[in-house]
């Protein structure tokens, strides 16, 4: 019998078992000159000191409005310095955070408040074509637990940012002395396989110490400074970037309110940033852009790249053009907080372009046959899974799927197919289920199916992925109309702008009088894939 597909990550560097306001804490008393946070965009700079002075005071005003532990609060909004002042302040009073999507559309904002029960919504006022206002003005009625909506910038911001002369330092010190670091803190909304989102419930131990071990793995100490153009509502951004900053003492660089490669390229010269972090596709616009000749980069040596799989050429890039000698591959799930699996800053090439790396601390991972869960021989294809301590602690109100992701024994079963090499690097090699990967965005096909299936005139819908050389991969729709209903790819399209996201909108459509069929009834969505691959020319060289 060959080496069993199980590996179990370090455990010489303990667990942190605080609270994230704790944490900070000691890093101000360490680190309190550095600094702690610059938003370009914003002309912002703060010490650590000035930054959880003013985490403090909205802690205070948090909870002069009435927020008590395990209250929901959603954060609607692009990346803002103000962002993670309600990141750490909620972290401070026991209050879990929803994160919301900036690209959500009504639909899917009303889903998001409604169950995870949210009493406040923080939202900033717009974001480029979406007037967030008069968004929640449209599903306040819809919300029932949603007490109030404040937006950033307005009177009743600034008046909760500033304190609140009627709750003291005691007031506060007393609130965070009650909480655990196993305490729930933070709610991310994944795409449901069902057609709904589901919450990922994640405590302060769970992504406390993955910030700081994707940190600790790219060998941060408190003079890296680490570019940020991910979103925050990610874990991505708030956890891998913003927790794994303040838990080393660096500086959080945040160069725009959405990726823009000039202000990534301007923010790494200006700031002197040592990390950078991106998926793929903003790797590839950075290199690509006209410019970028123009710009000093030699203070980069690190950074992380996940998403999806790194292209040799563009690693080659990040590596000689960009001083990234140490960049790193992270792969995982939000509902593991998120990462399972670096790769580490001396690995090959081909370790940082055919693997996501090795297990991390703290962490078991194998790979089962997924109809048996019996644990694979290495070098076999089967269902990645994960246990350990950054395994969420479920989903949000869903002990069902719950139950279905998360087994006996505490393995979560990822849905991704992967092999292990002898030497403990994984390959990932696909999906077993038809997941859809878009410019680092999970796109579960049957959530856009339940809602084109709203439109009046469809029957029928099948969504699916194909490649494409920007994004990864683009979504085709495959739609069956109703008898004497005629419709067209653009019309299909403006029915879901403005309701979903933009990146859920089908790129291609395509109209049929049926759908290929197993001989059982089951819809055959690799036979569809290979036909729109076929018919649109996407076949990759």
């Amino acid at each position: 019998m060959g080496k069993l597909a199980l590996d179990i990550g370090p455990t010489d560097d303990p667990l942190l078992e605080e609270t994230i306001g704790e944490n900070l804490a000691r890093t101000v008393q360490e680190f309190g000159s550095n600094d702690a946070l610059v938003s370009r965009h914003q002309d912002i700079r703060w010490s650590y000191t000035e930054f959880a002075a003013r985490v403090a005071q909205l802690a205070k005003g948090l909870m002069a409005a009435g927020l008590e532990v395990g209250d929901r609060v959603g954060l609607w909004s692009p990346n803002y310095a103000e962002w993670t002042l309600v990141q750490y302040a909620t972290a401070e009073i026991g209050v879990i955070l929803v994160n919301v999507n900036p690209a959500y559309r009504t639909h899917e904002l009303a889903y998001a408040l409604q169950h995870s029960g949210c009493r406040m919504l923080i939202a900033a006022p717009d974001f480029k074509t979406s007037d967030y206002r008069a968004m929640v003005a449209e599903v306040r009625a819809d919300c029932p637990d949603l007490e109030s909506a404040v937006f950033l910038w307005d009177p009743e911001w600034e008046a909760m940012a500033a304190g609140d002369d009627g709750v003291s330092d005691a007031d506060l010190a007393a609130r965070s002395a009650q909480l655990s670091g196993t305490d729930p803190i933070n709610i991310q909304y994944t795409s449901g396989t069902t057609g709904f989102p589901k919450g990922a419930t994640l405590t302060h131990r769970n992504i406390l110490n993955n910030g700081r071990f994707v940190a600790a793995l790219q060998g941060f100490t408190s003079a890296d400074r680490v570019c940020i153009p991910v979103p925050f509502y990610h874990c991505f951004g708030m956890v891998m970037g913003n927790l794994g900053c303040t838990t080393h003492g660096a500086t959080m660089v945040i160069p725009g309110d959405a990726f823009e490669p000039l202000a990534v390229l301007e923010a790494v010269e200006a700031e002197r940033c040592t990390s950078l972090y991106g998926v793929p596709t903003m790797f590839i616009a950075e290199l690509g852009h006209e410019r970028f000749s123009e710009f000093d980069l030699s203070s980069l040596r690190t950074g992380v790249m996940a998403g999806s799989l790194c292209p040799v050429e563009v690693m080659k890039g990040c590596i000689d053009k960009m001083n990234m000698a140490e960049v790193t591959i992270c792969y995982g799930m939000t509902e593991t907080s998120p990462v399972s699996t670096q790769t580490l800053p001396g690995d090959t090439m081909y370790h940082r372009t055919a693997t996501v790396g090795t297990v991390h601390p703290h962490v078991e991972i194998q790979i089962v046959d997924p109809d048996t869960g019996t644990t694979m021989e290495c070098g076999a294809t089967g269902e990645f899974c994960t246990r350990g301590y950054s395994v969420m602690s479920s989903y949000w109100n869903d002990p069902e799927r719950t139950a279905a992701a998360i087994d006996d024994e505490g393995w979560m079963h990822t849905g991704d197919l992967g092999v292990m090499a002898d030497d403990g690097y994984v390959e990932i090699v696909g999906r077993i289920k038809d997941m859809v990967i878009r410019g680092g965005e999970n796109i579960y096909p049957r959530e856009i199916e339940e809602f084109l299936y709203t439109h009046p005139g469809v029957e029928d819908v099948q969504v699916i992925g194909v490649p494409d050389a920007k994004y990864g991969e683009e979504l085709v729709a495959w739609i069956k109309t109703k008898p004497g209903v005629e419709l067209d790819t653009e019309s299909v399209r403006e029915f879901c702008k403005g309701t979903i996201a933009h990146y859920k909108i089908p790129r291609y459509v395509k109209f049929v009088d049926e759908f290929p069929m197993t001989v059982t009834g089951k819809v055959r969505k690799v036979e569809m894939r290979e036909a729109s691959v076929q018919e649109l020319g996407l076949q990759t060289k």
